[in-house]
């Protein structure tokens, strides 16, 4: 099938359509995604993700929110872990015995017939605020942060994904001066709710971390998501650092639109122009 552009797409009356999986600690959600435009099409399906939220588990239910859907086409699905080989490597807030599933056997199993793509889940949000969000048209690096429980991370390059980056777990040093941490132990969101700190002791924190990346990758932007970017005007602010930090605008489907974008880009439906060839998944 002959690849389209981004712009030819939007052209078009009938733009081609995605469906996208977002895999998180307490649900699960999934869309039909507007290829051209970004935009969910009609609602999205939400279920509880299963306890324990083992392999087969949630696959399970990925295929009945799929098959509700009516969809036969390629799916991305975004994952909270690192993905190598189709391999899952670490398992954030789902069951254990997701390190070392063999992913591309798990949906052979339960989306059978249907090519199935699986990404990083935070890797999911950078594609789509790169395409359709705050990082749309930014030359050069774009770092994706969510602040959250943890800090997750994507990294994109003129738009192309360099995937799995786990910048949370880059240690930094304390500006309290009590050694080196890593980033996600002094300034994420939960560690701003454990502790009390107000924005005003709390960014300080954030700016550190920023700072570290952009002594490391000299960015062009930072791109913040989480459920804390929602009060970005009262922190944003705050910050230190040099390089333009905007406020992620997709947020609660990021991972949604950047996981069926990543399967139609990896499975030739269309060329998004910036989106690496999954060789490493």
């Amino acid at each position: 099938m002959p690849t389209t552009s981004p712009s030819e797409r939007t052209q078009e009356s009938d733009t081609p359509t995605g469906v996208g999986v977002d895999v998180g600690g307490t649900g699960i959600k999934v869309g039909r995604v507007d290829l051209g435009t970004g935009e969910l099409v009609g609602d999205r399906l939400t279920r509880p993700t299963p306890q324990p939220a083992t392999p087969d588990a949630v696959a399970g239910v990925i295929r009945s929110m799929v098959e509700e859907l009516g969809w036969d086409g390629p799916v991305g699905v975004a994952l909270p872990s690192v993905i190598h080989d189709g391999i899952a490597r670490i398992a954030h807030n789902i069951d254990g015995s997701w390190v070392g599933c063999d992913l591309v056997a798990l949906f052979a199993e339960h989306l059978p017939g249907r090519p199935v793509v699986m990404l990083n889940d935070a890797d999911a949000a950078g594609i789509t605020e790169v395409h359709y969000g705050a990082g749309e048209g930014v030359d050069g690096l774009v770092i994706l942060l969510t602040f959250g429980t943890g800090i997750g991370s994507a990294l994109l390059l003129n738009g192309h994904l360099i995937p799995n980056t786990e910048f949370g777990h880059l240690l930094v040093h304390d500006i309290d001066g009590r050694g080196v941490d890593e980033a996600e132990h002094l300034a994420s969101a939960a560690v701003r709710h454990r502790d009390g700190l107000t924005y005003e002791q709390w960014a300080p924190h954030v700016s550190n971390v920023l700072r570290s990346l952009e002594d490391l990758l000299w960015p062009r932007a930072f791109v913040i998501g989480g459920a804390i970017s929602e009060a970005a005007e009262e922190w944003f602010p705050l910050l230190e650092n040099r390089t333009p930090v905007r406020v992620a605008v997709r947020r609660g489907d990021a991972g949604i639109i950047g996981a069926a974008l990543y399967a139609a880009a990896s499975t030739g439906l269309l060329d998004l122009d910036a989106t690496v060839s999954p060789s490493d998944h």
